[in-house]
């Protein structure tokens, strides 16, 4: 079996204003950089739209109400301060979601090792019933009931190494003990969410990191605070988070880490889910706003998850 990758052309046409940080650049440069030799192995396929059913597994109707009709004839619309629909956005975010929901059906039917999705707009950050920073659904918590609902995964995990912590996630799963949450990010940072005293039900890490860092400092935290929190769960299932942003080339934080270290924390990933759940891993792009180290770091994760064993 071999490492599968999800993407879609429409979710380049989500459209964001001049200088906004998530443009459709990113996509292509993680896309451009998937194109080289060394991933020709890769099962390329084009994304299925997510159902209004499988979408409502995570998001309350009203808000997929809003979502769906908000969409602007035309331009832009503002959903908050940095977050805005434009005429291809509700496109991009149904196949975005749905990416997801294939790559977990293709694992659990054992047609994929493991899967990376390539898509836009990111996720972590929309709750229940709201849309936020640069998120529109869910991507990752969608596929996570996904796998619970359809295929009976009893226990399933989300671990994200996104700079900043996916409040939206953590909002989905911390009442639900057979769900996981675990977050590597900066504090303090956007969203403000996060703190370590934030525990769920005991079923939520936050592995708080200060600014500055480093590589040293985040492997320890992940190999001494993630990975037991996670094995102790024994999930059925593995997702990530995959953001870029804590890089040290990276605008919007400043972690100073390098694509080694998503590397490095993928293998750790993979190692575990091999361990523990016949290596199902689905994993989903959030951030990373410097293109060449989106590039690079992208590269890192999809060689762990390919060469991995």
């Amino acid at each position: 079996m071999d490492t599968l990758l999800v993407s879609h052309r429409a979710c380049l046409e989500h459209a964001t204003p001049d200088g906004h940080p998530e443009c459709v650049d990113r996509l292509r440069a993680v896309l451009g950089a998937l194109e080289a030799e060394e991933f020709m192995m890769l099962q390329r396929v084009e994304a299925p739209r997510a159902t209004h059913e499988q979408i409502a597994r995570v998001h309350t109707p009203e808000l997929i109400e809003i979502v769906e009709g908000g969409i602007p004839a035309e331009g832009y619309r503002r959903v908050d301060a940095d977050t805005f629909l434009s005429p291809g956005s509700y496109e991009a975010a149904l196949r975005a979601a749905g990416a997801v929901v294939y790559a977990v059906d293709e694992v659990m039917a054992k047609r994929a090792r493991n899967a990376f999705c390539a898509v836009r707009p990111p996720g972590h950050h929309a709750e229940p019933g709201t849309s936020m920073g640069f998120c529109l659904f869910n991507n990752i918590a969608i596929g996570a009931m996904h796998a619970r609902a359809v295929h009976g995964i009893e226990r399933v995990a989300v671990i994200d190494f996104d700079v900043h912590h996916g409040n939206g996630t953590q909002a989905a799963f911390e009442t639900d003990p057979s769900l996981f949450y675990a977050s590597t990010h900066q504090w303090p940072l956007y969203p403000g969410t996060g703190r370590a005293s934030e525990r769920g039900l005991g079923n939520v890490l936050n592995a708080c990191q200060p600014p500055g860092t480093g590589s040293s400092a985040f492997r320890e935290s992940f190999v001494e605070e993630v990975m037991p929190a996670l094995r102790s769960f024994q999930p059925g299932f593995i997702m990530i988070s995959a953001g870029f942003d804590a890089h040290a080339a990276d605008p919007l934080a400043n972690m100073n880490l390098t694509e080694d270290d998503f590397a490095f924390a993928t293998a750790e990933l993979v190692r575990c889910a091999d361990d523990l759940c016949e290596g199902r891993i689905v994993s989903a792009l959030e951030g990373g706003y410097d293109l060449g180290a989106l590039a690079s770091s992208a590269r890192a994760h999809v060689r762990a998850l390919m060469l991995t064993m």
